[in-house]
């Protein structure tokens, strides 16, 4: 009996009879694939900070670049104004390593059980990573334009931002549960409802 080789990479299709299911995406067959499965240009184009927080995060991860599939990472771009933020979030499968290309960021993230805080003020070439599952954000402190990049440990690390998940779901959340949960009052959920909501 050989030994079977399996090969070094596999490549994302979209067309489930042209390929194999690995990993959560399907393998295209590795005689079929070709050099532009591993390439992607998309990041020297001007990134529009038009929204509410004023920062912009380009990802790229198996969706959007197929030759990374089962490589177990992934790539973001994060471009904010000045005093604007990446809001409290977390990736459910994937540390993220960030390094400040540009700017002054001041970045953190908080464990749980006990919840503490760690903090740190970034500037140009500072790297800090945020671990896996843990709430995390980064906030432009100046008035210049930040610029970032960050490696993610996931092929598709997803995101969850926390506002918009409490406060924006659909169907809402029963507003007693925010209200005990947050301690806030019953005005201020369905403000902050009608704010997420609508985004």
């Amino acid at each position: 009996m050989g030994d079977i080789k399996a090969p070094e990479y596999t490549v994302h299709v979209e067309d489930n009879r042209k390929g194999v299911f690995v990993n959560g995406k399907l393998c295209k067959d590795p005689s079929m694939v070709i050099v532009n499965e591993f390439f992607f240009s998309g990041l020297s184009e001007l990134a529009s900070t038009a929204n509410k927080v004023k920062s912009k995060v380009t990802l790229v991860n198996v969706n959007i670049l197929a030759g990374l599939n089962t490589l177990g990472i992934s790539l973001a771009r994060l471009v904010f104004e000045g005093y604007d933020l990446n809001p409290p979030h977390i990736h459910p499968r994937g540390t993220e390593l960030l390094v400040v290309m540009e700017g002054t960021l001041l970045v953190g993230f908080v464990t749980s059980n006990p919840n503490k805080l760690f903090t740190k003020v970034l500037d140009k070439g500072d790297v800090f990573v945020f671990p896996i599952g843990l709430m995390h954000f980064q906030f432009n402190i100046g008035k210049t334009n930040v610029v970032a990049f960050a490696g993610l440990s996931s092929q598709n690390p997803r995101l969850i931002t926390i506002a918009n998940a409490v406060f924006g779901s659909k169907p809402s959340i029963n507003p007693d549960v925010l209200i005990k949960a947050f301690q806030l009052d019953k005005g201020v959920v369905e403000y902050l409802e009608k704010e997420f909501i609508s985004n």
